[in-house]
């Protein structure tokens, strides 16, 4: 089955083309760019460079987030509009257990991946694999930093962290865990989207039409508007 996967969720834009067990072509950046003028040509020059038509392609997988609430939304349309028009099947997949997977295959422990969600926040989960499988122990969520390493106290195995925005947060992990903590190397912290399209590849195909990205808390601005109309009633 060749795949498509795509995933802008985060500063990171990765796009990968998949066939069966074989990577055919892969293109990553980490820059503060626009994605919406830059995913769809990345994903052109990478399908020529791999001689590959659109109509080959037999599967979308997507990086549903969470991530930055504009970004997913770029990779989610882009995802759906694609397998709509080939009609082909569309598979979500976290954002952060594809950068679980970029890192922790052969870490002997949990894994721990993060994106910075400010304000001493972070949005993680916990993964880690067995015979090969990555297993989710702990759903996507949003937690202070500091409320997740006391949560990881309480486990006897060493956690592995990963993602662009450890530097952020990485004195109070270190603070907190010491020597149980351990920090992916710094050519593991983008997620990869070939790893994105072997996770996606099994997985069950989503209703495009009803399929939303995975954006864990609202943006700021549809919490307060959401706040503010509380209580009203339609005129």
């Amino acid at each position: 089955m060749k795949i498509l996967a795509i995933d802008t969720s985060n500063f990171t834009l990765g796009i990968a083309l998949v066939d069966d067990d074989k990577i055919i072509g892969e293109y990553i950046t980490n820059i503060k760019k626009n994605h919406s003028v830059r995913v769809m040509p990345a994903i052109e020059m990478l399908l020529k460079d791999c001689d590959t038509l659109p109509q080959d392609i037999e599967k979308i997988v997507v990086a549903e987030g969470p991530g930055s609430y504009t970004g997913v939304r770029i990779g989610v349309t882009i995802a759906k509009t694609l397998a709509w028009t080939l009609n082909i099947p569309l598979s979500g997949v976290s954002s952060l257990a594809v950068l679980a997977a970029s890192a922790g295959s052969y870490f002997n422990g949990v894994i721990s991946p993060l994106f910075d969600a400010r304000r001493g926040q972070i949005y993680t989960g916990l993964y880690q694999f067995q015979e090969s499988r990555l297993l989710d122990l702990a759903s996507d969520h949003l937690t202070l930093t500091v409320n997740w390493t006391q949560r990881l106290l309480n486990k006897e195995e060493p956690v592995l962290f990963v993602g662009n925005d450890l530097s952020i947060h990485k004195e109070q992990i270190k603070a907190d865990l010491g020597d149980r903590a351990y920090f992916a190397r710094v050519t593991e912290q983008n997620p990869r989207p070939s790893e994105l399209a072997i996770l996606g590849r099994d997985k069950e195909a989503v209703d495009i039409h009803n399929f939303v990205p995975n954006y864990i808390r609202l943006a700021e601005a549809e919490a307060k508007w959401i706040e503010a109309t509380k209580g009203s009633k339609l005129q």
